[in-house]
């Protein structure tokens, strides 16, 4: 009994019907929840009582919940509604290919289209271990996002796959679906298609991968010829003619089909399974070389035998013909004016509606094969996850299990990428869908890349060598080592050059401005200087590396084979803003010749007060910039801020609540920030570039003298982070190969030689000296997941945890005279607090929720009594920004 429009299988409803066939009835219907039509495919009524139909359309729902797959067609929900099983799939708009070869052969472009996109999805379902068993042109749809393979209600999986997956695709455009037939063994018949099945299926033997691939050879011939490659007045006929005869060749009837093509769908079409390709991912390399080698795979074939004696003559014309024709080519050659360089092609892509990108270089990241772009952005429930957009698409996919991922990185086939996850981890995932698969830990990753025999170079923290693994997975191994004599903290951003096995990275600390860029070796950890820049390089064909040069993006000439720069830097304009990440790439290269990089610089911010409560009770009117950190002022009356005026320079403001007018605190082309209060508030200390490393200077807030130098020797890394109340010790942070992040007491009168406070193999970061001295609030992750702790001070002893869910990297804030602590949770925007006691002994009550902030929050301080929180944040919703596509972007060079 068909479903009549407007009926309802839960929340979806009957629109119209679009086919029906003896295994199934498909509609197009209506979910109201989230205001898409979909396809509805139930079993008919006649066969909802027979068991063996309902276990295989529950197969059906099993196999494509398991693939997902942008030529696979989606499935959306299963259910049943009273006594009807139904299946919601993805609504393809399009024409099926059997209605397409309707009208006669495919021009050879489109078929290789087509041909790659279904052996890229047989590849996704045979790797799940799923046969199709039923590949045929009507299971193929042609919608305007390519090719969808349907129908997968007789997949069966293999040996190895485990429970048995299905899909079954929807699809509009079909005035009918075809009818899947029983089992060999049930009733007589044969599973599948006659014309597309191979000869073991005929007899009875059980499919396997070299069936399907059999099947598309059927399709693959039918594309290029117009015909069927086994025809049959009678079934009989027709499976005498699938195990017994050949098809014509193809370029008897389609003599510009290429020859490389004939001999693909030859082996296709093997009788023996053993001879055919071996898997779907050997045909797509086939199909995708014929597809790039242009002439190269259409040389023109003999068309017949001749004799001996002709063939002697033939050769000799041949041969003299072949000389007169080189000698006129190259006469016309040199006569013919040079063929015009192709132009660069420039354009943007921008975050779709509800979608915003991380205005942040390092989260995006071009596939080598030039044709999609990988990003890491924020829907509109706030979830940032990495998503891909092909350029041949108009809209970005998310990829499943990616939240909280960051700096995206691709597989040498472009096929996966790799990217560093929330939980400490490295981790991998298919563009095509799937569940990341963890590689090995990785705390605070600095980049990575995959080179050759899929081993992945990264680095996994802030500071130390970089590290080499497996993309299968294992335990990193050291693939550099610092060098003592330069002082290095920190290998990272590295960026493997074309061989797959050299690899170019940066060292830190950088020196007057700019970082030193070395290439290293998978077969040695010996190292090769080449040069220096203001961020990580990146190889771009044809022969240079892009990186920042102070605020410029430039080209500059690269020897991949000798390993070394020559010429001049090229200005490519004005450098992409600069990252979140001390010294990542501005840019990203295809191996093609393509660029990539975030373009709208970072989005203006703005500061508001909040209560207890979390309302807004007032902004403060500062003109339009990026202001990032905030530090309120010990009395509650002034606050520092951070005001970035380019890529590579920010300075300190300060700001009187009473009279909200910033006053510029620091001056000159450098990067100065991490502030810290004096207790007095009669000075701020802060970190500063301008030398080279982050130095740390004091300054008195009221301007009269310049600022002093305290330390100016050690890692890049120093920063500031509180002050003691006693005003002896400035605590501040910095990394170390060894100990990870430790905390360190600087002396502010005497030698200002440091002396370190909490040194341990785990992170300590972020310390806040409580009001009365003797105790210091931060950040460690020795339990696992990172952590609120208290500890004694000016000398560590007991030691008490105070946040128990996890919490951000920003600072704890002590309010209240030290009766509160105020800190982030482990979501990085919920403010949470504990009521403390410091003495005698330290307690701490149990954590309780204030509020939440906006997540794209940039920074927040809390006023002294805990009553008011500043938060900085992106001004209104932010800017949208663009990510830059330049194709031939060499072409654009214009030469010093």
């Amino acid at each position: 009994m068909a479903l009549t429009p407007g009926l309802k299988l839960g929340p979806y409803e009957i629109v119209a019907p679009l086919g029906a066939g003896g295994m199934g009835e498909v509609y197009r219907a209506h979910d109201k929840r989230l205001g898409r039509d979909v396809a509805v495919k139930v079993l008919p009524a006649h066969l909802m009582d027979n068991s063996e139909v309902r276990q295989r359309f529950e197969r059906e729902a099993r196999a494509v919940s398991s693939l997902n797959h942008p030529h696979i067609c989606t499935l959306h929900d299963i259910g049943r509604e009273g006594e009807t099983d139904y299946i919601v799939m993805e609504l393809v708009e399009g024409e099926t290919l059997a209605d397409r070869l309707a009208k006669g052969p495919l021009p050879i472009e489109q078929l290789l289209k087509i041909g790659t996109e279904i052996s890229d999805a047989l590849d996704k379902a045979h790797r799940a271990g799923i046969v199709h068993r039923d590949l045929k042109p009507g299971n193929i749809m042609l919608a305007k996002s390519g090719a969808k393979l349907m129908d997968f209600g007789l997949a069966r999986a293999t040996v190895a796959a485990g429970p048995v997956g299905v899909s079954s695709i929807a699809l509009t455009g079909q005035p009918s679906l075809p009818t899947m037939g029983q089992p060999l063994t049930a009733q007589g018949s044969i599973v599948g298609t006659f014309q597309y099945m191979a000869p073991e299926q005929l007899e009875g033997v059980e499919a396997d991968v070299r069936s399907d691939l059999w099947a598309l050879g059927c399709v693959l011939y039918e594309m290029a010829s117009g015909k069927p490659a086994f025809e049959g007045k009678s079934q009989a006929s027709l499976i005498a003619a699938i195990l017994d005869r050949e098809p014509a060749p193809i370029s008897t009837i389609a003599p510009m089909a290429p020859p490389a093509l004939e001999r693909v769908v030859k082996r296709c079409l093997a009788k023996d399974p053993d001879d055919r390709w071996q898997s779907a991912r050997d045909l797509l390399h086939e199909l995708e070389w014929i597809r790039n080698a242009g002439s190269e795979a259409g040389v023109p074939a003999p068309i017949a035998q001749r004799r001996k004696s002709r063939e002697r003559l033939a050769w000799t014309v041949a041969a003299v013909g072949m000389a007169l024709g080189i000698a006129a080519t190259a006469i016309v050659l040199r006569l013919r004016p040079a063929a015009p360089q192709q132009p660069v092609t420039r354009f943007s892509i921008t975050a779709p509606k509800n979608l915003t990108f991380y205005s942040d270089p390092a989260m995006s990241a071009i596939s080598p094969d030039g044709r999609t772009i990988a990003f890491v952005a924020t829907d509109s429930a706030g979830t940032a996850r990495i998503w891909v957009r092909p350029f041949e698409s108009l809209s970005p996919r998310p990829l499943a299990g990616t939240e909280d991922a960051a700096l995206p990185f691709w597989s040498p086939d472009s096929r996966n990428l790799g990217f560093f996850a929330g939980e400490g981890k490295l981790k991998k995932v298919s563009i095509a869908g799937g569940t990341p698969e963890v590689i090995c830990d990785a705390g605070d990753g600095r980049g990575g890349s995959w080179g050759a025999n899929d081993v992945i170079v990264f680095a996994p923290e802030a500071a130390g060598p970089l590290f080499r693994v497996p993309a299968s997975g294992g335990e990193g191994t050291r693939a550099t080592s610092l060098d003592s004599s330069r002082h290095e903290i920190g290998h990272r951003w590295p960026s493997f050059l074309p061989d797959g096995k050299h690899f170019l990275f940066l060292g830190l600390p950088a020196r007057q401005g700019n970082y030193d860029v070395f290439v290293g070796s998978l077969d040695s950890k010996e190292t090769k200087h080449v040069g220096s820049a203001s961020s990580a390089p990146v190889y771009a064909a044809p022969g240079y590396l892009i990186f920042a040069r102070n605020a410029s993006l430039v080209a500059q000439r690269f020897d991949p084979q000798r390993l070394v720069l020559s010429g001049e830097p090229i200005s490519l304009g004005e450098a992409p803003p600069p990252s979140g990440y001390t010294g990542a790439q501005r840019a990203t290269a295809s191996q093609n010749g393509t660029l990539a990089h975030i373009g709208g610089g970072l989005p203006n911010t703005e500061l508001q007060w909040f209560d207890r409560a979390g309302h807004a009770t007032g902004s403060i009117p500062l003109p339009a910039g990026r202001y990032e950190g905030v530090r309120v002022s010990p009395d509650g009356k002034r606050f520092c801020v951070t005001r970035r005026s380019s890529a590579s320079a920010a300075d300190l403001w300060l700001v009187d609540l009473d009279r909200p007018v910033p006053t510029r605190f620091t001056f000159g082309q450098a990067l100065n920030y991490y502030q810290a209060w004096s207790p007095d508030g009669n000075y701020i200390a802060f970190a500063s570039d301008r030398a080279g490393p982050e130095d740390i200077y004091v300054k008195p807030t009221s301007g009269a003298v310049e600022e002093t130098p305290l330390l100016a020797a050690g890692a890049l890394f120093k920063e500031p982070g509180s002050w003691s109340p006693d005003g002896r010790f400035i605590l501040f942070e910095e990394p170390s190969e060894q100990t990870g992040w430790d905390l360190w007491m600087l002396p502010v009168e005497g030698d200002h030689k440091p002396v370190p406070y909490l040194r341990t193999p785990f992170d300590e970061r972020a310390g806040i000296v409580s009001p009365d001295g003797r105790w210091i609030a931060y950040y460690s992750d020795e339990s696992g997941k990172p952590e609120i702790y208290v500890q004694s001070f000016p000398t560590p002893g007991s030691k008490y945890q105070v946040s128990t869910g996890g919490t951000n990297l920003q600072a704890a804030a002590w309010v209240r005279g030290g009766k509160e602590l105020i800190f982030l949770g482990g979501d990085g925007a919920t403010i949470m607090a504990a009521d403390v006691t410091t003495g005698p002994t330290f307690h701490a009550g149990a954590p309780h929720r204030l509020f939440e902030l906006r997540e794209d929050f940039v920074s927040m301080d809390v006023t002294p009594d805990g009553q008011r929180v500043l938060v900085v944040a992106p001004a209104g919703q932010g800017s949208a920004s663009t990510i830059t596509i330049e194709q031939n972007w060499a072409a654009g060079l214009k030469q010093p």
